[in-house]
């Protein structure tokens, strides 16, 4: 028996939409607590530049997924096996902004974490028995850890950004303390495994720079490490300028004009 024309219109028409959504891209943005440190509900005095993004992007063609996890390292991203539910969840055609640093510097083995990578970007690597876990673990370097993720993501067909991490508020006769090991680090990664870098620690310190310490000031209401809503603001802003530097970067077109 031949099915009336309109039914099989409106399955054409159904199946056709349950593709262009399938087909909606995702940015995944993993990191630390400057990343995504917020209850979403403007209650949490701390925010990440993250869960502001959206603000930026526009979500009906693509959305955004924040995976990033207050206290983690590059190291702990992997470890506590948070990287294998993103790298799962990535198509296709999918992006990944990342950013790491803040935490890394920690110890390899203290009792309270356990979570600092060793510096640089090289092969080196240390055997240590987790006093958290009280299991082996071999402690790469930061690079190392990074390099996983990106080649990993890639692999899964999706574009990288790695970002540098953001600046803390310490300031040194009127200029900003910039972070000068971690953005290169991140940097030299980005170069020798083809994904795209934008300096967030520089874009954002220019801003503070012409602001000035007193006004950042206002961004701190516990610490000097994380900002609050109108700090995350400004952080997720400069995102998007470093975003726009890359002229070849796809990730462009799904920005709001």
């Amino acid at each position: 028996m031949r099915k009336p024309l309109f039914v099989l219109c409106a399955f054409a028409l159904t199946s056709f939409a349950f593709i262009v959504q399938q087909r909606k891209q995702s940015v995944f943005i993993i990191g630390d607590s400057t990343v995504q440190n917020s209850d979403g509900n403007g209650t949490n005095l701390h925010w990440g530049w993250g869960t502001l993004l959206r603000e930026h992007l526009d979500t009906n063609r693509i959305a955004i997924v924040n995976r990033a996890k207050p206290g983690t390292s590059s190291r702990t991203f992997i470890r506590d096996g948070l990287w294998d539910k993103v790298v799962d969840a990535i198509k296709p055609g999918d992006y990944l902004m990342m950013q790491f640093g803040h935490n890394d510097g920690s110890p390899l083995d203290d009792t309270a974490r356990a979570r600092g990578t060793i510096k640089g970007t090289g092969e080196e690597i240390k055997d240590i028995i987790n006093p958290k876990t009280n299991k082996p673990e071999t402690v790469h370097t930061y690079g190392w850890y990074m390099r996983k993720m990106v080649n990993e993501a890639k692999a899964k067909g999706a574009t990288v950004i790695i970002c540098s991490l953001v600046p803390r508020d310490k300031w040194k006769d009127g200029k900003v303390v910039v972070e000068d090991q971690y953005p290169q680090w991140a940097e030299e990664t980005a170069k020798t495994t083809g994904a795209f870098y934008i300096n967030l620690n520089s874009i954002i310190a220019k801003h503070w720079e012409e602001m000035g310490q007193e006004k950042v000031k206002s961004f701190f209401t516990t610490d000097h490490t994380h900002t609050n809503f109108v700090g995350a603001e400004l952080n997720a802003a400069s995102v998007i300028e470093g975003l726009k530097l890359i002229k070849d970067c796809s990730l462009n077109k799904f920005v709001k004009n």
